[in-house]
């Protein structure tokens, strides 16, 4: 019997220096080496890269209209009957015109993540007359510098070419 306990203690302990240890190291090692923004959160100065957030004021370029709490992700499973959908887009509507920005389908709608730092190409052209006039800056200015933030698809084919809204505030800030 103590031959059988035995054996059992040093396996646990081996699988315990493998797996509790060995692996969990080796893990870190390879997503710092090679995954080293993701792996650490991609944070900058204002923030996440990966989590979207709220920016107020008619000078900032604005994201999804998401909660912007990353302890609530997920959608808000309004189907395309809701009332309460249908309302809050046309909120989301006639805000943004106040600003002087033509609405597009993802600065009214949300994600489905409910936290999506980024929108298409389009989004942000769509505001570059509004950041541009609150800001004092000419359009060409605005527009370049979105162009300069437009990341293509994934790998050259996965997914749509997107700009990261926090990115954008960022350097935007900059110009200043």
């Amino acid at each position: 019997m103590l031959v059988n306990l035995r054996r059992a203690i040093v396996v646990s302990l081996v699988f315990f220096a493998l797996l509790g240890l060995a692996y969990p190291l080796a893990a870190t090692g390879v997503g710092q080496l090679l995954f080293h923004d993701q792996a650490n959160g991609s944070l900058t100065a204002n923030g996440s890269t990966l989590i979207g957030q709220a920016w107020e004021g008619p000078g900032w370029f604005q994201g999804r209209p998401d909660g912007f709490d990353p302890n609530a992700t997920g959608g808000s499973n309004l189907g395309p009957r809701s009332q309460e959908l249908s309302d809050s887009v046309k909120e989301r509507i006639d805000a943004l015109q106040d600003k002087g920005i033509d609405p597009t389908n993802h600065l009214v709608t949300r994600s489905g993540s409910g936290v999506d730092p980024d929108i298409s190409p389009d989004d942000a052209y769509a505001q570059v007359t509004a950041v541009a006039k609150a800001r004092g800056l000419s359009e060409d200015q605005v527009r370049d510098l979105v162009s300069r933030h437009v990341t293509g698809p994934q790998f050259g084919f996965l997914g749509a070419p997107h700009v990261n809204v926090l990115q954008l505030n960022e350097a935007l800030a900059a110009l200043q």
